[in-house]
């Protein structure tokens, strides 16, 4: 089984160790990137299959990057699952609207993580399934 790739945005160099053990333990492998400056040229060079990003960072915050991933026609539909220690419910519209899937609040479980990116992946391969048989002129 091909080892899934999971993009870690957060500014917080031991938070991103800390999800690389976790993920790694969990067969993924990882792209670390604490700059969110340079996060966007990382996500279109590797093309990971799901990108994590905390979601406020003061050079630039997780809205605006998720939002620019979504402007990108190759990249429109990856995966983005949030993280945030200050999450509040009345942002969720924001979330839908910059096309953030999911939102894990800090603290967290580390099989939080995990079932969120299997979740994504699932779902994304379920999606990408369907549209590759409508290209061919099958409906589901």
């Amino acid at each position: 089984m091909k080892s899934r790739k999971i993009a870690i945005i957060d500014e917080d160099k031991e938070m991103l160790g800390e999800l690389n053990e976790i993920l790694n333990m969990g067969g993924y492998s990882s792209i670390l990137i604490n700059d969110p400056l340079s996060a966007l040229d990382t996500v279109f060079e590797n093309k990971p299959d799901v990108v994590l990003m905390e979601l406020r960072m003061p050079q630039k915050n997780g809205f605006e990057l998720t939002h620019e991933i979504n402007r990108v026609f190759e990249t429109k539909r990856m995966p983005v699952i949030a993280m945030s220690e200050n999450f509040k419910d009345e942002f969720r519209w924001l979330l839908e609207l910059c096309g953030i899937k999911r939102c894990i609040k800090k603290p967290f479980n580390p099989l939080d993580i995990i079932w969120a990116i299997e979740n994504e992946i699932e779902e994304d391969y379920q999606i990408g399934r369907t549209n590759r048989l409508e290209d061919i002129g099958i409906t589901v």
